[in-house]
């Protein structure tokens, strides 16, 4: 059992070092491809990646992470390159080659045709002096001590450090191409991240005829009506303008009604609560759950311009819009 544990950590151990020599040899090398990414984006190209074995899976990797966050790019096959996959490169694209070794022949024999094709070509490569690196327009070193195999062959500490420097890269770019966490759910709309980021307040608060509003001067009886008419928890108490006064839930009336049941005829205003929690309606809508959360409550009023009240937000439809 030790011997188990103190294998892994080893493991751990080469690859943390080599991530860090991968880091601190990071100079001007990828500064440069950082920009021949943006340029290559601004034109409207892409970015296409490729590789062999294990560097081709952390290419697919790179590319689809790139594509998440709005810098177009996929992964071409060299094999299937030689067989007319080679077609979607186009006249403003960029090829990135990955190969550890700069020596691997699948990868090499499609150098050319690309060059044919007018694209441009930066290696990404463990080894300065190879024939990839010779033949690319721009080189990215990424040499690391060793691999985490005791033989020195599996590519392990040399996956790890690629996949990390792709993961910096589409970092870089999402900064400084301006991506923003709305960007994201708008290339995300189907999971919960999207709806995190793009569902508004407005999009999921009751309003109309599902909104119990009254007036101060209004009966707690009243109230109770347009609670159970609008089927809602709560009424909102506004003004001759509909600005907010205050809520009454039915947790409020049941709370007064164990004191008296007297409290059906008196004006809603004297028991509501006062100036309760708001939010804006356009603000996201996670920003309603958090709220709800924190403050443990079960409603939130939705408000608009002038504190004018439009909607609510009831922590029972929250289930059926996938936010908790």
């Amino acid at each position: 059992m030790d011997r188990i544990i103190e294998r892994a950590k080893e493991v751990f151990d080469i690859e943390i070092a080599g991530l860090q020599t991968l880091r601190d040899h990071l100079n001007g090398e990828f500064v440069e491809l950082v920009k021949r990414c943006t340029a290559t984006l601004d034109k409207g190209g892409k970015i296409v990646f490729t590789g062999i074995g294990k560097s081709g899976y952390i290419g697919k990797k790179i590319a689809a992470t790139m594509s998440s966050i709005g810098s177009p790019a996929v992964f071409m096959h060299p094999v299937e390159a030689l067989h007319g996959d080679l077609g979607m490169l186009q006249k403003d694209d960029l090829l990135i080659a990955l190969s550890y070794s700069g020596e691997t022949e699948e990868l090499l024999v499609i150098l050319n045709p690309a060059k044919r094709l007018g694209i441009e070509i930066v290696a990404i490569t463990g080894n300065s002096s190879s024939r990839l690196a010779e033949f690319s327009d721009m080189t990215v070193n990424m040499a690391v001590p060793q691999e985490a195999c005791p033989f020195n062959l599996a590519p392990t500490t040399t996956t790890t450090a690629l996949l990390t420097l792709g993961d910096a890269l589409s970092m870089v770019l999402l900064e400084v191409r301006g991506f923003t966490k709305e960007n994201y759910g708008m290339l995300h709309p189907g999971g919960a991240i999207g709806r995190a980021v793009t569902t508004r307040i407005r999009d999921i608060m009751r309003s109309g005829e599902r909104l119990a509003l009254v007036t101060p001067e209004a009966t707690v009886k009243d109230a109770l009506l347009k609670i159970t008419a609008s089927r809602s928890g709560a009424a909102i108490i506004v003004d001759a303008q509909k600005r907010l006064l205050g809520i009454f839930t039915d947790g409020d009336f049941r709370r007064q009604a164990e004191r008296s049941l007297e409290v059906m005829t008196r004006p809603v205003g004297e028991v509501m609560t006062p100036n309760p929690v708001r939010v804006p309606a356009d603000s996201l809508a996670v920003e309603a759950l958090k709220i709800l959360e924190e403050k443990h409550i079960n409603a939130i009023v939705a408000v608009g311009p002038d504190n004018v009240v439009v909607g609510l937000v009831d922590v029972q439809d929250l289930p059926r819009v996938k936010l908790m």
